[in-house]
């Protein structure tokens, strides 16, 4: 297999080294943070989310896709793993929990490794464009909400989007003036930055600032909370416990599910114009190495970020190099920094975070998507409100189902459409009242249908062309196939007991246009010895041309 890394490495430009360097440093001061954070969700020690924003980043930088898309761990993540470990070690020993998460990790990394191996990465194929643009906006609501306390310096027991939203508005008394003057201060040198200077690296300088404010007026003196104390060194190794992979299967197989979705998800989500798709099966394998062998090394389990993959690309990330910058500072963190970075107010995080995910929700491509079509609109929203109202697991679901739905939906009602013929030419296309000089022949009744024919809208199909039938009384019924290509058993018997009924009025059936694999399946059934070579027409022109010498022969002559 080639690596991706060799493909971006070839079309690497001197221009995009500084957007890279920035866009790393920037990500850094997202990621690093939150990996902490995320860690003691899970019940581990802060170390071990840094752990997980090196070793990952590095093998996904290596083998990856997707150009700015940000790996370590996030917070659904986080809650999944905290919920499986609190399982198999209820009495929350430290040692038993690190061995824990690291064998976590390692089944999570076999498991996606086994999917691409099954080629399951098609699964990332079943989240439409729509269903994307409602699955942003839903994160990006989700993910501002969840910083906004830390910008108020409140605290309350997180649950769902609405009971957050509610508690939100019940604790606002306790607001923390100072840290909302930081948070404010931040948003301020963030927007203006962007705005009237937007060649500096305005998150960077507000990280900076952060820290400096923080430690030259002691603002934890004045309630400011910082991001605290981080241990120094780097992983060492950790076998996994083959004690505890039976335990520990099930709920990897649902952290490995959640995993690949929500990375391929932010991947195609960020995907730049010109830069190559994300390709699903190396996906699963980038991910899996970088759970597998982050896991070796003292790691939780690791997906793609949204907000951090946000920050990433939105700061300028034009290939992983950003990664290996975010992966060195994590590094660099662990070795030099932990002081330093320790001293960052939360309400600075919150901040960039808050600014880097508005984007996500994008109303115009809403607007645009009701403007072409209704239902893909409610599409979307429906996967907005269920990563709004369900939470970003469930709401991942319910965009793949929404989307799978769809697929069904569409395929359950298939086009079919009547032809005429554009005058003085042999081109044939479907009756509408912006072309009524179309030509028409008296007798002869041509529709197309598109798209698959199968068991699921075949009965469709016939509710559709009866009653043209019924209404036009043509002595043929020419179908056109040349869009359909194929046609399931189900399909075919509608069609020989279609061909039945209208011999029985005295109508004659002429199938057109049939690719070769629906031209051999009817010469396979009843219904190619009835129609036979004369009834199974190359393309219209011809069908035409034989109805209207058929004709003329049967009328005579004047």
């Amino acid at each position: 297999m080639r690596f991706p890394m060799l493909d971006w490495l070839a079309g690497y430009q001197r221009g995009w080294l500084r957007l890279d360097l920035v866009a790393g440093l920037t990500t850094a001061a997202v990621v690093i943070p939150k990996a902490m954070a995320y860690a003691t969700i899970a019940g581990l020690p802060v170390e071990v989310g840094l752990y997980t924003a090196f070793v990952p980043m590095v093998i996904y930088a290596i083998l990856g896709t997707s150009r700015p898309l940000s790996v370590s761990t996030t917070t659904t993540l986080a809650i999944l793993t905290g919920a499986q470990l609190a399982l198999v070690v209820p009495s929350g020993d430290p040692a038993a929990l690190l061995t824990a998460a690291a064998t976590l990790a390692f089944l999570v990394g076999g498991m996606l490794i086994l999917a691409a191996v099954l080629r399951l990465g098609v699964v990332a194929s079943f989240i439409s464009e729509p269903v994307l643009t409602g699955f942003k906006a839903g994160i990006g609501l989700v993910i501002i909400l969840d910083q906004v306390p830390k910008l108020l310096g409140i605290h309350f027991e997180k649950g769902s989007f609405v009971e957050n939203l509610i508690a939100l508005v019940h604790h606002l008394p306790e607001t923390s003036l100072v840290t909302l003057m930081v948070g404010v201060a931040m948003l301020a040198v963030l927007v203006g930055l962007e705005r009237f200077a937007p060649r500096v690296p305005a998150p960077l300088v507000a990280v900076a600032a952060g820290i400096a404010a923080s430690g030259l007026f002691a603002l934890q003196g004045y309630g400011v909370e910082t991001v605290g104390h981080i241990p120094q060194g780097l992983p060492s190794f950790s076998a996994p416990s083959l004690d505890l992979i039976a335990q520990l299967w099930p709920g990897a197989l649902g952290i490995a599910l959640m995993s690949f979705t929500e990375s391929i998800a932010s991947a195609r989500a960020f995907a730049g114009r010109g830069e190559p798709r994300p390709h699903p099966n190396r996906e699963l394998v980038a991910t899996g190495l970088g759970n597998l062998v982050g896991g070796l090394f003292s790691g939780m389990p690791s997906g793609g970020g949204t907000s951090q993959t946000a920050v990433n690309r939105l700061a300028g990330a034009r290939t992983q190099v950003a990664g290996l910058v975010t992966a060195a500072a994590a590094v660099a963190t662990l070795l030099l920094l932990a002081p330093l970075m320790g001293l960052m107010p939360l309400a600075t995080l919150a901040a960039v975070v808050i600014v880097y995910s508005i984007g996500l929700i994008q109303p115009a491509e809403f607007v645009a998507i009701l403007r072409i079509r209704r239902m893909e609109f409610l599409w979307a929203l429906a996967a907005f409100a269920g990563v709004v109202l369900l939470g970003t697991l469930k709401g991942i679901l319910v965009a793949i189902i929404v989307s799978l739905v769809a697929i069904a939906y569409q395929a359950a009602n298939p086009r079919l459409y009547v032809l005429g013929r554009k005058p003085g030419t042999d081109v044939f296309r479907p009756r509408s009242d912006a072309h009524p000089e179309d030509e028409t022949f008296p007798g002869l009744l041509m529709v197309r249908p598109e798209g698959r024919l199968f068991f699921a809208n075949a009965q469709r199909i016939g509710e559709q062309i009866w009653p043209l039938i019924d209404a036009a009384q043509p002595k043929a019924v020419a179908m056109d196939f040349s869009a359909v290509p194929d046609i399931e058993y189900s399909a075919l018997k509608m069609l020989i007991e279609g061909e039945e009924r209208l011999r029985e009025r005295g109508s004659l059936l002429w199938l057109v246009a049939l690719n070769p694999e629906v031209l051999a399946m009817v010469q396979r059934s009843s219904l190619g010895e009835m129609l036979g070579r004369e009834r199974m027409l190359f393309n219209l022109p011809t069908a035409v041309e034989r109805y209207l010498a058929q004709t003329a022969v049967q009328n005579g002559p004047d």
